[in-house]
């Protein structure tokens, strides 16, 4: 099957196609690399080639097939990873040019369970200068734009993730999600994309060593994929125990039975979304109400406090070192982040520390005790449509205004629950979408719930 092209097959399929000796991983990493020549210079997703290692990768592949080895489950599969984690031989830049020869030695984690399923990684993709924003943009590799309208954010961080993902530049990307990392950037590109439990996909950079409270509590790796099916078989790639991250845990993919009950969240936090996205709230609804499922709209526990505490354990602690190295880096969009917060800093004291976290544990108890009578929640990804390339730098009122709007994404990864954003499709080139929350360790709920979700939508497409 030599003119196979591999966007037309999902990641089941395609590993099959090459297991089965339908085509080889040559043939599809070829033609992958061939997209990303023609298509990757008007968006520029992946900032670093991985073209060689890419194709010696495939031959050891094939090769293996040829001798009657056995290959992992991804054999063959394109993906990409982002420039925020450790690959041998490139440079774990986070989007700075502090970080430009930071050259990695060992993988982290993730992408060596990646490996070892036999994924090919084709190039790596950008993200914001430390990965603060929801837009994607830095003087160390340039600025990402989105396929369906260049005049959008294709999100952030991992704004280069969710462009190569919905231009067909890879089926699994890596991404990074903290406050809306993964989600956001699948919904302004119009993919899907996955935020698991901390502690499901192991990550740890040697090139950085050992990160912040923050990150160590809520920061996860989570795949996007133009399919929930491919993002069921990343997350299973990637996941499992790693003695290098102290927060893996071997985990099931799987978990027992739950009520198929839903609860609505149009409006979470008092946020007035979009009339586009309540109408896809809605939507997303009748079609679990269709497929049996019962559909309340009951009172949430407190979500906008998780959105406040989230800030206090990411962006205060440590925010003079912060500070510095944007200041160093001269990097417009973290700077004004930053400085935005900056008061709230420095009035960030031991004992407020210490309560925040007292409050952070009462939070997840009643979001778990919620979680038990509804197992999934539908809520907005965002209160707005995908925002404006750098609308961030409009001032304090814009930034004020674009936080409060990705309330539904910051405060999840506080109380530590997976999430899933999924696309409701492409309107005059702005996506839009909805999110699902499960409790702690039900991916699989997520998955399961999202490709009901995606059968009614439609799967997106690849754009050009």
């Amino acid at each position: 099957m030599t003119d196979l092209d591999p966007n037309s097959l999902s990641v089941r399929e395609l590993a099959f196609a090459v297991r089965s000796g339908q085509t080889t991983a040559q043939q599809v990493t070829e033609a992958t690399l061939d997209r990303i020549a023609r298509v990757n210079p008007a968006i520029n997703a992946i900032v670093q080639d991985c073209g060689p290692e890419a194709l010696a990768d495939a031959a050891r592949i094939d090769a293996a097939l040829a001798a009657g080895r056995p290959v992992g489950a991804l054999a063959g599969v394109p993906v990409t990873i982002k420039v925020i984690a450790d690959q041998v031989g490139h440079a774990t830049t986070n989007g700075t040019t502090l970080a430009a020869d930071l050259i990695a030695t060992v993988d982290s984690p993730f992408l060596r369970h990646l490996r070892a399923q036999d994924a090919v990684v084709v190039g790596r993709t950008n993200t914001p200068a430390f990965s603060y924003r929801w837009f994607t943009s830095n003087a160390q590799h340039g600025t990402t734009l989105n396929p369906h309208d260049p005049t959008l954010t294709p999100g952030g961080s991992s704004g280069g993730a969710g462009a190569a993902t919905a231009a067909g530049l890879g089926h699994i990307a890596h991404g990074t999600d903290i406050a809306g990392s993964v989600r956001y950037p699948a919904y302004a590109c119009g993919v899907q994309g996955l935020r698991p439990t901390p502690g499901r996909i192991p990550m740890f950079n040697a090139t950085g060593g050992d990160r912040g409270i923050g990150p160590q509590l809520m920061a996860v790796s989570g795949p996007l994929a133009r399919r929930v099916d491919d993002l069921r078989l990343g997350l299973q790639a990637m996941s499992g125990y790693a003695p290098d991250d102290p927060w893996s845990t071997p985990a099931p993919l799987r978990g027992p039975d739950t009520p198929r009950r839903v609860a609505l969240v149009r409006r979470p936090g008092g946020i007035s979304p979009d009339p586009r996205i309540l109408d896809d709230l809605d939507r997303a609804a009748a079609m679990f109400r269709a497929a049996g499922w019962t559909v309340d709209t009951p009172e949430i526990p407190e979500i906008r406090e998780a959105v406040e505490l989230q800030i206090d354990l990411w962006l205060s602690d440590d925010h003079p070192g912060k500070l510095a190295q944007a200041e160093a880096e001269g990097d417009a969009g973290a700077l004004a982040l930053l400085r935005f917060y900056q008061s709230r800093a420095e009035a960030l004291t031991v004992a407020r520390f210490s309560a925040l976290f007292q409050r952070r544990s009462a939070l997840i108890r009643a979001w778990r005790a919620f979680l038990q009578d509804y197992p999934v929640v539908l809520m907005p990804v965002s209160a707005e449509l995908p925002f404006r390339q750098d609308e961030d730098l409009d001032g304090d009122a814009a930034l004020h205004r674009i936080w409060d709007a990705q309330l539904p994404q910051i405060a999840i990864p506080l109380l530590g629950l997976p999430a899933i954003s999924i696309s409701s499709g492409v309107i005059d080139g702005r996506a839009s979408g909805v999110q699902l929350v499960t409790p702690p360790w039900r991916e699989d709920l997520c998955l399961d719930a999202g490709e009901l979700l995606e059968q009614g939508f439609g799967a997106p497409g690849v754009v050009g």
